[in-house]
């Protein structure tokens, strides 16, 4: 189940709604916890056991770290720790990688290994990130442990961020999970973020989606270079609205249910260096690993070479978080060099030039990235930026790239100005100018957009959600 569904917008979310706000507020939590199972078992009805599991365990965990270091036996509560870590960290790792790694031994062995894949379960590399917060905050002593599994199990499987993110650290919720209220001006707010979100996927992402889809199912031989170009455009603007406005409806969700969490992204293709790009390009993300990686293996406070070794050990582990593939590896690591770049070598140039030269640099290598992204592997990646640079390709331009540049051209115009806040900003400042009639006009245009998703979703064939690969 998804957000972007009929089923979720028209029955599931309405029977939770109405549900949450009949019980009385210490069943709220317990509301939630059970409609989040359903709609994680809708899915991966055999993945519930795992994240039963996975509550219970950290559940558990949590209350011996905490007893232990309670009473002065750390060498105990270090082991509970380490063992928890191992634990959450060999879940994801059989279940995400273990395929991986033995079609790589397959490889180099002389005999091969039979192995049957897996399929991934759904939002996994998300709630293993939760639970790991909680576990090592409880060790830090950063967090009170929670000792009802109800308010625990509601932070593992909530259903608005359970599938997507943001990450949701727990720390950011722990008073949230005992006391929170809901208005009816956060409610209001909360459905205007899922309104949003929904036009940002529905509207935007899908239609986008499917010029990519069409130009990346092309004989590499048949991409002339703008071809090529046009559909790494789309792929960019895709997976944009696409995680953006599923993060969005994710936030939305929260409010409704008396939830604040972090904005998951800042207009990120407005930035001016690639570094920009990655303080506003799934935060909640960058955020952990800062927190929970980066700082641990010293951060920028030890000397160039372990700087660099620790940008470089984050970075790969960001690529490996997104997916067991070597053209994850090497995005992750591309990302890691570009920033260690700018850095040491490009951040007083970068200082001086026009910004709309900056956009543009960091928007070519960006661009360059995702082909890494979105490609199955490193043949075909390289195979694409072939073609975008008019090797092995179909000439510079021919009848493909008209017949794209003709139907999406308007549609990239759009794409682009919702790219950045101007639009945003000027709808907020409508929103909030005081006028009737500006509200009536906000009141419509939210309006337009339910009712242009909804008819669009009756009828779609394509409405992919594409984080659901990692």
């Amino acid at each position: 189940m998804i957000f972007s569904s009929v089923f979720f917008i028209f029955v599931f979310l309405p029977i939770v709604l109405l549900v949450y706000f009949l019980v009385p507020r210490k069943l709220k939590n317990l509301v939630i916890l059970l409609f989040s199972l359903v709609f994680y078992a809708w899915g991966e009805p055999v993945y519930i056991v795992l994240m039963l599991f996975s509550i219970l365990y950290n559940y558990v965990a949590g209350i011996e770290i905490d007893y232990h270091r309670s009473r002065g036996m750390d060498g105990r509560a270090r082991f509970t720790f380490w063992m928890a870590v191992a634990v959450n960290l060999g879940i994801l790792g059989f279940f995400k990688y273990y395929g991986f790694l033995l079609e790589n031994l397959n490889a180099i062995l002389p005999a091969e290994i039979p192995f049957r894949a897996l399929s991934l379960p759904i939002g996994i590399s998300f709630y293993t990130f939760q639970t790991l917060s909680y576990v090592i905050d409880v060790y830090l002593d950063k967090v009170e442990v929670q000792r009802n599994i109800i308010s625990f199990g509601t932070y593992i499987s909530m259903f608005p961020q359970l599938i997507a993110g943001p990450i949701v650290r727990y720390a950011d919720v722990e008073a949230q999970l005992k006391n929170r209220r809901v208005t009816l001006a956060r409610f209001g707010d909360g459905t205007a973020w899922f309104l949003r979100g929904l036009g940002k996927k529905v509207l935007l992402a899908n239609n986008i989606g499917m010029a990519y889809d069409a130009i990346a199912a092309l004989p590499s031989g048949q991409l002339s270079v703008l071809t090529a170009w046009i559909g790494c455009a789309a792929y960019t603007f895709q997976i944009y609205f696409d995680f953006s406005g599923y993060s969005d409806m994710a936030i939305g969700l929260g409010k409704m249910f008396g939830f604040e969490f972090m904005k998951n992204f800042q207009y990120p293709y407005t930035s001016a260096s690639i570094t920009e790009f990655w303080r506003r390009w799934h935060i909640s993300l960058g955020s952990w690993f800062r927190e929970y990686v980066y700082i641990p293996l010293g951060g920028n406070r030890v000397s160039t070479a372990k700087h660099i070794r620790n940008i470089m050990v984050v970075w790969m582990l960001t690529g490996l978080w997104h997916g067991a593939a070597w053209n994850f590896i090497f995005w992750g690591l591309y990302y890691g060099v570009l920033l260690l770049i700018e850095k040491y070598a490009l951040k007083n140039i970068l200082d001086r030039l026009p910004a709309f030269v900056c956009r543009i640099y960091t928007m070519f290598f960006v661009m360059i990235g995702w082909v890494f992204f979105f490609s199955p592997g490193m043949g075909s990646a390289l195979r694409y930026l072939g073609a975008m640079f008019g090797i092995g390709g179909g000439g510079f331009l021919n009848g493909t790239t008209v017949y794209y540049f003709r139907n999406y051209f308007l549609l990239f115009i759009v794409l682009i100005l919702c790219s950045g806040s101007y639009i945003y900003k000027k709808f907020l400042q409508i929103s909030f100018g005081g006028k009737r009639e500006h509200k009536v006009l906000v009141l419509t245009a939210y309006l337009l957009i339910f009712l242009l998703s909804a008819a669009y979703l009756v009828n779609a064939t394509y409405n992919p959600f594409l984080y659901f690969r990692f």
